[in-house]
């Protein structure tokens, strides 16, 4: 598996991923598909040095090379270009959180249930050996945890809808055609280069080094499973030459339960160690459409990846934490 399609490479996951492959193989060639919405070429020069992608020569792969090609998955014949050659894809670009696609939930319809199918597509045209799906917890909807694969979906939210079509047509493309669909149901993710990052883990830091408040939507009862993204991208890894996986679906977490006012807390303390000033937690209404406990049964993962955390959410958050401040300074 050494020429790899990233699509949404130049996002947070899409950047500590290719700093991870990089490392750990220097052989490898990547094509990175992103329309910069979120993502820039600068956060991609971070971690790596890349040319652009010129698309009158599809053909081109170099041995620790990567390239940058700027793009819509919409866009079926630029995704036919792209996979062109490929021996692996990993999905990662969508429309990604529960809020913002309750707010629109046709554009959440249309890039994560045609952006995944053009891409499915075009590995099974372009003979792509394996595909393999960035999902969610969300398809699962409210269900009490640990979740784990065998569980019936019922999505409470356009998100987890999208994410569950997702999953269906890849389940779909390797029972009718034998193309090798790897579906990876992230938990809540974390860690650097994550400051364009929405999440929980990144707003909080961005407020406390912004000293703004910490705004805590209901209690702060509610539970996530936090994983570090050095542990994600190890899973991406070994899921791209696993054997006889398949058709398969994983959790890819922690089993491990952590309230979101608990993360606020432990942050709270790094920013008094490391800043000398701590941020004032504010509650602020529920949110409709998210879970209220989520946490993950990964022994499917450990059985048939080989995979499991290394990091703890005290030593992620505190190398998170660091980062930030490295980047302000």
């Amino acid at each position: 598996m050494k020429k790899i399609v990233i699509t949404g490479g130049c996002g947070f996951i899409g950047v500590n991923l290719i700093r991870f492959l990089l490392t750990n193989d220097e052989e490898i060639s990547i094509r990175i598909l992103d329309n910069l919405s979120v993502g820039q070429p600068e956060d991609l020069a971070r971690v790596c040095k890349f040319n652009r992608w010129k698309d009158d020569n599809p053909s081109q792969w170099k041995a620790g090379g990567v390239f940058l090609v700027t793009g819509d998955i919409r866009d079926f014949d630029l995704s036919l270009q792209v996979c062109q050659g490929a021996d692996v894809i990993v999905h990662l670009a969508a429309n990604t959180g529960v809020i913002p696609s309750i707010e629109d939930p046709r554009k959440d319809c249309e890039l994560n249930v045609l952006g995944t199918f053009n891409y499915l597509e075009s590995a099974r045209q372009q003979g792509v050996a394996r595909f393999i799906l960035a999902s969610s917890g969300a398809p699962l909807g409210e269900q009490i945890p640990p979740i784990h694969e065998e569980m019936v979906p019922r999505p409470i939210s356009p998100y987890g809808a999208s994410k569950l079509c997702g999953e269906a047509y890849c389940s779909a493309f390797h029972g009718s055609y034998g193309l090798e669909t790897v579906c990876l149901r992230f938990g809540n993710v974390y860690g650097p280069y994550s400051y364009h990052k929405g999440s929980v883990v990144a707003k909080f830091i961005k407020h406390l080094l912004a000293d703004e408040p910490l705004p805590i939507y209901g209690d702060g009862n509610q539970t996530r499973d936090f994983i570090y993204v050095d542990d994600l991208a190890r899973a991406v890894w070994l899921s791209m030459s696993a054997p006889d996986i398949g058709g398969q679906v994983f959790q890819i977490a922690t089993h491990r339960e952590h309230t979101v006012a608990e993360v606020a807390e432990m942050l709270n303390e790094l920013a008094r160690n490391l800043l000398g000033k701590k941020g004032l937690i504010i509650h602020e209404n529920a949110r409709k459409g998210e879970v209220l406990r989520n946490f993950s049964d990964i022994g499917k993962a450990k059985k048939l990846l080989g995979w499991e955390p290394r990091w703890n959410l005290s030593q992620g958050l505190e190398n998170t934490f660091k980062w930030f401040v490295e980047q302000k300074g």
